[in-house]
């Protein structure tokens, strides 16, 4: 297997993730930025800290780290979950 010794074109990574896309079945409109939201996403329901995720992407604005992500039925189940076992040692 060859060592990469510069980044890969940027068009060259694109093409690749079409043909992916394509051989995958998918129907969507899937793009190489799409595949980058959904890796933060999966990320962020794996329970990486939203500022650790920050720093992977690169940002510098912890705004723009939370625009990438995405909120889905998991997440929202794990926070619930979360706040409900929380409540559940309150004495009230």
């Amino acid at each position: 297997m060859a060592n990469a010794t510069r980044p890969m074109n940027a068009n060259g990574m694109q093409r690749a993730f079409k043909i992916a896309v394509i051989d995958s079945g998918i129907q969507k409109l899937a793009t190489i930025h799409t595949l980058r939201h959904s890796y933060s996403t999966h990320l962020l329901e794996a329970g990486i800290n939203l500022r650790l995720l920050q720093s992977y992407l690169g940002h510098t604005s912890l705004s723009y780290t939370s625009h990438y992500t995405h909120l889905t039925r998991k997440l929202e189940t794990q926070s619930l979950e979360t706040i409900n076992q929380m409540l559940e040692h309150l004495a009230w």
